[in-house]
């Protein structure tokens, strides 16, 4: 008796050991990756829009026959976003008949055709919209407006966003991935198959001659992520460049699977190229990487951080990179209740504007506010310097959730979009949540991911 006692004994010991063991390499406790898993379910559920369904008495009810996920839950984005879908469908709450729908909807809605707005953009042939209208279909290629034929104009970029056929290219291979059918691929939309149109995709945003990063002037300028649609930048942007890294690398697995050795090859070789570019033309010596090299040419937390998410940094880069993420959250430039700022409050452009270029005041939604979006690669990455100071921003992440979780009733509304200091903005919102259970996943799983190229039964002979 004393024996078996003993034995569970030391059997309890053990577990609660490993337990702290392994509570020590993640960076959030069971307890709280459990509620934000529990939190990003709700919130997705509240984003779907279900056939007929109508969200708000300015629109009409939802006639594409399919379920649509829109940025958020109660009246706020009535409509389907394709970025903010695609940056959440790797929470495991989108199941994939609803996958396979809406990526049928984004390629059936992609230009096949270029063509000019009457507000003067251009809509070039392969571009994907940035959102689609949920009572008639219609794709709305540029941020700001619901109106088809007024889209665009200078305010939202002569060129529709660089960043939607990067995660168009994303949605496809998460599909193929979770489903193992790489025929999929050469299904046939509007009369091409899929694979050629996110090659399409691919093509549209420029670049120079002599360069793989992603580049725009002010003459043909394009928003570079919708994150910061109201802000101006120019140059060779950074954030869409690490998006293209990652749809490199995508298309080359792709292409694996259906046996184009040749086209897995030349993306092999841009996604290469990408890596070695991005930190030659934007690293600014302190660990940070710049936004752009014309406008608005400042550190850029987001992409600093999705830089070493992703994996381009490396080496002594790496360590300063996270080393000194780590040294602004500790100094109080960074992140105000766990939300994560575009720009260090020490990387001001000046007193009155956090951007060089912006639509809105300083300290008001892109231009200065705090979103929970990024914080996960911002855990992820200072994780990779100083966990314990990871783990406390996760800490007051999840402590702002909880206190003004939506599900207590209608007078609270977190996950925010936002926070315009104090004041947030947007409530329900899906990627400030499904973004950072992501990557805490992530990192929990410390790279523990097969490479779908790996997956020998995924190909089609």
């Amino acid at each position: 008796m004393k024996n078996i006692s003993l034995a569970i004994v030391c059997f309890l010991f053990s577990t609660v050991v490993n337990g702290q063991q392994d509570s020590n390499k993640t960076l959030l406790s069971k307890l709280d990756m459990d509620y934000l898993e529990t939190l990003t379910r709700d919130v997705m559920e509240s984003s779907r829009i279900y056939p007929r369904q109508k969200i708000t008495d300015d629109f009409g009810s939802n006639n594409t026959g399919i379920v649509l996920i829109r940025p958020g839950g109660r009246s706020s984005y009535p409509a389907y976003w394709i970025r903010d879908y695609a940056m959440s469908i790797e929470s495991g709450f989108v199941t994939t008949e609803e996958q396979k729908q809406l990526l049928l909807l984004t390629a059936k809605t992609q230009c096949d055709q270029t063509w000019i707005s009457n507000a003067g953009s251009m809509i070039p042939v392969g571009a994907i919209a940035d959102h689609i209208r949920m009572d008639d279909s219609e794709p709305i290629f540029f941020p700001g407006t619901y109106d088809y034929h007024e889209q665009g104009g200078k305010t939202w970029g002569m060129t529709p966003p660089y960043c939607d056929q990067y995660f168009f290219i994303h949605m496809a291979y998460y599909y193929v991935t979770v489903t193992a059918s790489a025929k999929f691929l050469l299904q046939q939309i509007n009369g091409l198959p899929l694979i050629d149109r996110l090659e399409m995709a691919y093509k549209v945003p420029p670049t120079r001659q002599d360069s793989t990063a992603v580049y725009t002037t002010d003459d043909f300028r394009g928003v570079d992520f919708g994150f910061r649609d109201v802000i101006t930048m120019t140059g060779e942007l950074c954030f869409p460049s690490l998006l293209k890294y990652r749809a490199s690398v995508e298309l080359a697995e792709l292409f694996e699977l259906i046996n184009r050795k040749d086209k897995a090859h030349f993306y092999t070789t841009i996604a290469a190229s990408l890596k070695h570019a991005i930190p030659r033309i934007f690293y600014d010596g302190r660990g940070m990487l710049l936004a752009s090299t014309g406008k608005s040419r400042q550190a850029d937390v987001w992409s600093t951080a999705m830089a070493v998410y992703l994996g381009v940094l490396e080496g002594d880069q790496l360590t300063k990179t996270c080393q000194f993420l780590c040294r602004a959250y500790k100094g109080g430039w960074l992140s105000a209740k766990g939300n994560i700022r575009h720009v260090l409050t020490i990387d001001d452009y000046n007193d009155s504007t956090a951007w060089e270029n912006s639509l809105v005041p300083k300290n008001r939604y892109q231009n200065g506010a705090y979103w929970g979006t990024a914080t996960g690669w911002v855990c992820f990455a200072i994780a990779k310097a100083d966990m314990n100071a990871a783990k406390q921003l996760a800490k007051e992440y999840i402590a702002d959730l909880r206190g003004g979780d939506y599900r207590k009733g209608p007078e609270f509304g977190a996950p925010w979009e936002c926070y315009n200091k104090d004041t947030p903005q947007n409530a329900v919102y899906i990627a400030s949540v499904s973004c950072p259970f992501i990557a805490f996943k992530k990192q929990s799983l410390a790279g523990s991911k097969i490479p779908l190229k790996n997956s020998k039964k995924f190909r089609v002979q």
